[in-house]
C-alpha cells in the first residue's frame, strides 16, 4: 500500500499560521496536486447555471478555495525569496506554471464575469460595492471579454510572462550572491570597524586571510562611502553596475546570467499584451488602476518635478566637485568616486559622519522605539508571539486594541545568502469575515529587510538609512494589519491604488527626524548612552544634503520606466531609452558600460512596471498627510494623538474599500499639494 504524499503535507495545514520550519521542497507538487484541482471544482461550481449570482454564496465556495492556495503558494514564494535553495528553486520553477495558468484562466473565466455583472448590487454593503467594482474592472483587464484565439495568446503570454521574469529575478540573485573578493587590511583603509569585524569573520568561515567582500548592501555601500582607495571603489562598482549583464565577468566566463534577452521579451511581451486588450501599451493597462488618470500626466509631473529639482541637483555636483578638488586632490571624480566624495562633503559640512551615529542605533533599541511611536500614536500595544519561522534570526509578533488581536507581522531583519537583497512587507494572509466559517480572521505580514547582522556578540547596528527603511516597511505594514475592513479584496492594501499604497510607508520616515521620538531608540552599544542631542541637530541639518540629486535619480528610474513601457521598444534598443533620459534630467555621467536596468527588479519582476513614478507620486501625498501633524503638534514636541486617531481611521483602517483619493480628503480635508514636499526636502 503507497502513503499519500498529501497527507501530513504542511503546506495543506490551513489551521494558523504557515509552518514555515517543516515545509520542503517535495510538499509544493503534492499540496498543489490537491489546490489546484480543488479551486478548479470551486470554479466550476460557482459557474454553473443554476448557481445563484449572490456575493457571499460565491465567496463561501470560490474564494475560500482561491484562498487557501494563494497562501499555500504565498509561502512556497516567501520562502523563495528569503530561504532560497537549489532544491527550492527548481521546485518552484517546475511550479510556477501551473499556478500562473490557474490565475490566468480564472481573471479570465468569461462565466464568471457574467457573474459578477448578475449580482444585484442593491444586495451588497459598501466595501462589498466597491470590491465589486474593481473585480469587474480587473476582468476587463485579465481578458475576461477576449474570445477565441486572443484569449489562448493572452494566457500563453501570462505563463510566459511569469517564468521569464522568474529568470530574470534568479539571475539578479545569483549575480549578487556569486561575487566576491579577498582583500587585505590595508585596501580597507578608510572603512568603518564594524565592516571590518563582519568581512573579516566571512573570510575566516571560508578558511581564508584577509577580508571577503560582498556586494550585499551592508558591505557594499559602505565600502564607497569611506574606502579610501579609488581602485577597491572601482572594483566593487564594476561589479555592481554590469551585475547580470553582459558587460559582467561572469558573463564574460561564460556563466549564464545575462539580462538582455529578457528585458527584451518581457517588454515585448506586455506590449503585445496591451494591444490584445485594446490599450496602445502597457502603461495604460498599468494606469487603469492606479490614480494618475494616463501616461502623459504621469510624465508631466514627473517633468515638473524635475525642473523644479535641477538647480538643487546642479549646486550639489558643483560643490563636490569643488570639495573634491580642493580637499581630495580628484580632478575629475569617476562614478565610484561620487558616492566617496558625498560622505567627506557631509563630515567636512556638518561635522558629523553616518558612522559616528551608527553604534547608537542598536537594532533592539530601534525596535523598542518604533514600537513605542506606533503603540502611542495609534492606540495599540505590539508584543512578542509565537509561530514558526524559516531562520533562527526571524521574529514574530502580535498587535492588540484593547486586549483584542488585530494583527501579527514576522521581522526578518538580517541579509545572508539565499535572501534576496532589498526590503520590503509582504501579505500572509488578510483580515476577512470569513463566508465560510462566519469568523473573523486577522490579518498577518511579513516585514523583510537586510541589515547587516551583530559581530563579536554585540547586537547589530543600523545605519540611519536603515532606520528608515524598518520604519518604511513598517507603515506598509501597519496599512495591512490596522484595517477594519471586513472585506478581504478591500482589506488592508487590498484594492489600495498603486500609486497611493507608498503613502503610508513614507509617511512613516518622517518620525525618523523627530526628536521625541528619536530619542526613545537611540542606545550607544557600547557605553548605553543615547543620541546627543547636539549630534542629532547635525542629522538634521545634513537631513536635506543632495535632496535634488536623490530626486533627480529617482524621476530617472520613473522616467525610464514609464517611456519603456508606452514606446515601441521592441524596433529600438532599450540601453538607448536610458541614455536619453539621462541626457535630458540627470546631471552626473554615468558610464556607456553601466547596466542598472538588468537589476530593475522593481519593473521587471516586482509588479511596479509602469509604476515606478509611485514613489515620487506618493511623496506627495506622504508629506502632505505628515504635514497635519506638524500643524498639530504639541508644545513637548509629541505628535497629537488626535490626528494620529483621525489618520488611522481615515487611512489605515479603510484600506482599499473606497478610493485612495477619498482617504486622502476625508484625513486632509482638501486634495493634496506639492508644496509640503518641497518643503522637507529643502527645495521650497
Amino acid at each position: 500500500m503507497t502513503s499519500n504524499p498529501a497527507l501530513n503535507n504542511p503546506l495543506l495545514d490551513f489551521s494558523d499560521h504557515p509552518l514555515f520550519d517543516v515545509v520542503r521542497p517535495e510538499h509544493i507538487a503534492p499540496a498543489l496536486d490537491q489546490l489546484l484541482p480543488a479551486a478548479d471544482k470551486a470554479l466550476e461550481s460557482v459557474t454553473a447555471a443554476d448557481f445563484p449570482a449572490n456575493w457571499k454564496a460565491i465567496a463561501s465556495v470560490l474564494d475560500v478555495a482561491t484562498e487557501q492556495l494563494s497562501r499555500a503558494w504565498g509561502a512556497v514564494s516567501h520562502l523563495h525569496s528569503v530561504a532560497d535553495t537549489p532544491e527550492l528553486r527548481a521546485a518552484y520553477t517546475e511550479a510556477l506554471p501551473r499556478v500562473t495558468e490557474f490565475y490566468t484562466r480564472l481573471g479570465a473565466d468569461e462565466r464568471l464575469y457574467a457573474k459578477y455583472k448578475a449580482i444585484d448590487l442593491a444586495s451588497l454593503n459598501a466595501q462589498q460595492k466597491h470590491a465589486h467594482t474593481l473585480a469587474m474592472r480587473n476582468f476587463v483587464l485579465s481578458g475576461a471579454e477576449l474570445l477565441g484565439e486572443a484569449k489562448e495568446r493572452f494566457a500563453a503570454i501570462q505563463d510566459r510572462l511569469a517564468e521569464v521574469s522568474q529568470k530574470f529575478s534568479e539571475n539578479v540573485l545569483d549575480a549578487t550572491d556569486q561575487w566576491s573578493a579577498i582583500v587585505t587590511t590595508d585596501e580597507l583603509a578608510g572603512v568603518p570597524e564594524d565592516v571590518l569585524q563582519t568581512t573579516r569573520a566571512a573570510a575566516e568561515k571560508e578558511g581564508a586571510a584577509g577580508h571577503k567582500l560582498s556586494l550585499k548592501m551592508p558591505c557594499y555601500l559602505p565600502i564607497m562611502q569611506f574606502a579610501h582607495s579609488a581602485a577597491l571603489r572601482e572594483t566593487l562598482y564594476r561589479a555592481y553596475a554590469t551585475r547580470a549583464s553582459d558587460q559582467s565577468e561572469a558573463v564574460k566566463a561564460g556563466r549564464e546570467q545575462d539580462n538582455t534577452p529578457w528585458v527584451k521579451e518581457i517588454l515585448a511581451l506586455r506590449q503585445e499584451e496591451a494591444q490584445l486588450l485594446g490599450y496602445a501599451n502597457h502603461a495604460e493597462v498599468s494606469l487603469a488602476s492606479k490614480m494618475a488618470q494616463s501616461p502623459a500626466e504621469v510624465m508631466s509631473f514627473l517633468r515638473d518635478l524635475a525642473k523644479r529639482a535641477r538647480p538643487f541637483a546642479e549646486k550639489d555636483v558643483a560643490q563636490m566637485r569643488a570639495f573634491a578638488i580642493e580637499h581630495l586632490n580628484l580632478h575629475d571624480p569617476q562614478p565610484w568616486d561620487w558616492p566617496y566624495i558625498g560622505e567627506k562633503l557631509k563630515e567636512a559640512r556638518y561635522a558629523f559622519s553616518e558612522q559616528e551615529v551608527k553604534p547608537y542605533f542598536t537594532a533592539p533599541k530601534v525596535l523598542a522605539g518604533l514600537f513605542k511611536i506606533v503603540e502611542t500614536l495609534f492606540e495599540v500595544s505590539i508584543r512578542r508571539d509565537q509561530a514558526p519561522v524559516w531562520h533562527p534570526g526571524v521574529e514574530f509578533y502580535r498587535i492588540e486594541r484593547a486586549g483584542q488581536l488585530v494583527g501579527q507581522f514576522y521581522l526578518d531583519p538580517g541579509a545572508r545568502s539565499g535572501k534576496r537583497g532589498g526590503a520590503w512587507m509582504d501579505d500572509v494572509r488578510a483580515r476577512w469575515l470569513r463566508p465560510d466559517t462566519g469568523a473573523l480572521q486577522t490579518p498577518v505580514a511579513h516585514l523583510v529587510c537586510n541589515f547587516a547582522e551583530g559581530v563579536g556578540g554585540k547586537p547589530p547596528l543600523l545605519t540611519h538609512d536603515d532606520v528608515i527603511t524598518l520604519f518604511h516597511e513598517c507603515g506598509h505594514g501597519l496599512h495591512h494589519m490596522l484595517t477594519q475592513v471586513n472585506e478581504r479584496d478591500v482589506s488592508g492594501i487590498s484594492g489600495v491604488e498603486w500609486d497611493a499604497v507608498e503613502l503610508p510607508s513614507q509617511f512613516m520616515e518622517n518620525f525618523c527626524w523627530e526628536w521625541s521620538v528619536l530619542r526613545h531608540m537611540t542606545a550607544h552599544v557600547d557605553t548605553g548612552e543615547p543620541l546627543p542631542r547636539e549630534l542629532f541637530n547635525k542629522m538634521l541639518a545634513a537631513k536635506n544634503f543632495q535632496s535634488g540629486l536623490q530626486t533627480l535619480r529617482q524621476i530617472e528610474f520613473s522616467l525610464v520606466d514609464m517611456r519603456l513601457h508606452t514606446e515601441d521598444v521592441a524596433a529600438q534598443d532599450f540601453m538607448q531609452v536610458l541614455r536619453d533620459v539621462r541626457a535630458e534630467v540627470a546631471v552626473l555621467e554615468s558610464p556607456a558600460w553601466g547596466r542598472t536596468l538588468h537589476t530593475f527588479s522593481h519593473i521587471f519582476a516586482g509588479g511596479y512596471a509602469a509604476g515606478y513614478y509611485s514613489y515620487k507620486w506618493a511623496e506627495v501625498l506622504s508629506a502632505d498627510a505628515y504635514a497635519a501633524f506638524e500643524e498639530t503638534v504639541g508644545a513637548d514636541g509629541e505628535p497629537s494623538l488626535e490626528t494620529g486617531r483621525r489618520y488611522r481611521e481615515t487611512i489605515l483602517e479603510v484600506g482599499g474599500s473606497r478610493p485612495a483619493m477619498e482617504s486622502f480628503k476625508a484625513f486632509r480635508g482638501r486634495e493634496p499639494q506639492l508644496d509640503a514636499l518641497l518643503r522637507h526636502q529643502g527645495m521650497a
